[in-house]
C-alpha cells in the first residue's frame, strides 16, 4: 500500500484533482456546475472539450459564453464519424493546448471535459498525440492553487489514481432504453 507524502495529500492549496466518469448521464453537466461555482469566487474557470466539435451547437457553450466562462470544443465528434487522422490532429491541438493552459497559471480551474474518452480511444493509436504518462505528468506539474476536472468515461486506473475525488456516473434508467433519442436542452 502507497502512503501518502504530504505533497501528494488532497489539498485545497494545492488545488484538487476531480474526476467524473462512468456510464451514466452528468459528467459534463456535474464540471460545468463546477466551473460556474468557481467563476462565481472568481477562480477564472476554463473549459476545453476534447471530443466535441465546434461545428455543433451544444447547450452548454451557448449559456457559458453568455456568462463569459470560455469554452474551447476542440475535437472533432463521435470517433466513428471521422477519420482516425482528423481525430488524431484534434487530439493532439486539444492537448498541447489543455497543458499549456493548465501551466500557464492564469487559471484557478481547468475542465479537461472528455479526456478520459479521448485516453480509452483503442480504435486507432493516440500515445503519441495524448500521452497518458504526460497528462500525469502534468496532472502532478500543474501549478499551485489550480483545480483540475477531468470527465468522460473509462477513466485510466492511472488518472483515478492521481485524483482527489471520483464520482461514478452509473445509470439505473434512461430513456434511451425506451427509445427517446437525445434531448435538446438536456443532452446537448
Amino acid at each position: 500500500m502507497n502512503e501518502m507524502t504530504e505533497a501528494s495529500k488532497p489539498s485545497k492549496e494545492r488545488g484538487l484533482v476531480l474526476v467524473y466518469t462512468g456510464d451514466g448521464k452528468g459528467k459534463t453537466t456535474a464540471a460545468i456546475g463546477v466551473a460556474i461555482r468557481a467563476a462565481g469566487r472568481g477562480l477564472k474557470p476554463l473549459i476545453i472539450q476534447f471530443i466535441k466539435s465546434p461545428e455543433r451547437s451544444y447547450g452548454e457553450a451557448i449559456m457559458l459564453d453568455k456568462l463569459d466562462i470560455p469554452i474551447h470544443q476542440m475535437g472533432v465528434g463521435f470517433t466513428w464519424l471521422k477519420t482516425p487522422e482528423e481525430h488524431r490532429e484534434a487530439l493532439a491541438k486539444a492537448w498541447a493546448y489543455a497543458k499549456e493552459r493548465i501551466l500557464s497559471g492564469e487559471h484557478g480551474l481547468v475542465v479537461l471535459d472528455e479526456i478520459n474518452n479521448a485516453l480509452a480511444i483503442d480504435r486507432f493509436p493516440i500515445d503519441d498525440v495524448l500521452p497518458l504518462g504526460d497528462v500525469l505528468e502534468t496532472i502532478q506539474r500543474r501549478p499551485q492553487g489550480l483545480h483540475l476536472v477531468l470527465t468522460g468515461r473509462d477513466a485510466q486506473p492511472e488518472v483515478l489514481a492521481a485524483a482527489d475525488l471520483v464520482t461514478e456516473m452509473k445509470p439505473h434508467k434512461h430513456y434511451y432504453d425506451e427509445g427517446v433519442p437525445a434531448v435538446r436542452g438536456i443532452e446537448f
